[in-house]
């Protein structure tokens, strides 16, 4: 997409970027290794500048301000509630095409495992895409995005074009 990526290990790190994608993976996990390195004081200062934050999956557990359960640290930056794995175990997991008028009237053909659902969003935080049955899977707060299910798995880059564009743009 003529972006350069850096992998993101340290917090002096982040003054070296426009934007983060927290990925996928295993929240815990995620939240340990954030707190061992010190980035998660660094990823809110960073944010609270303005510098977009998307968090995909267990991303999304990791920027979310409320996460029932979670013992271990999270940034805290979205004002929503993410609950872990509501959609069952690895052998659950499921795909699902997407009404998302933010990124073009074709559906967004999304890619679910072990995935956690956006269980309510503050004000302020726009729901960008919902399934068949209501529950939210992916939203926006100004320069912050979460998504429940992970885009880098498919061909499709208007969500991450729509993610880009928050570089810069309107909060």
């Amino acid at each position: 997409m003529g972006v350069a990526a850096v992998d993101v290990r340290r917090p002096e790190q982040l003054d070296q970027v426009d934007a983060l994608i927290i990925p996928g993976g295993e929240s815990t996990t995620i939240g340990k290794l954030a707190a061992q390195y010190g980035i998660i004081s660094k990823v809110r200062e960073r944010a609270a500048e303005g510098m977009p934050v998307w968090g995909t999956c267990a991303g999304a557990i990791f920027i979310a301000k409320n996460v029932p359960a979670h013992p271990h640290p999270l940034a805290a930056l979205m004002d929503m509630t993410v609950e872990r794995n509501v959609f069952g175990r690895q052998i659950d997991s499921f795909e699902a095409d997407l009404d998302m008028p933010v990124i073009g009237p074709k559906p967004f053909h999304a890619i679910f495992i072990r995935a956690p659902r956006i269980a309510r969003v503050g004000d302020g935080v726009d729901v960008l895409a919902t399934l068949n049955d209501g529950t939210v899977v992916a939203a926006r707060q100004g320069r912050l995005l979460a998504t429940s299910f992970h885009p880098e798995l498919t061909p499709d880059r208007r969500l991450h074009e729509y993610f880009l564009s928050l570089i810069g743009g309107a909060p």
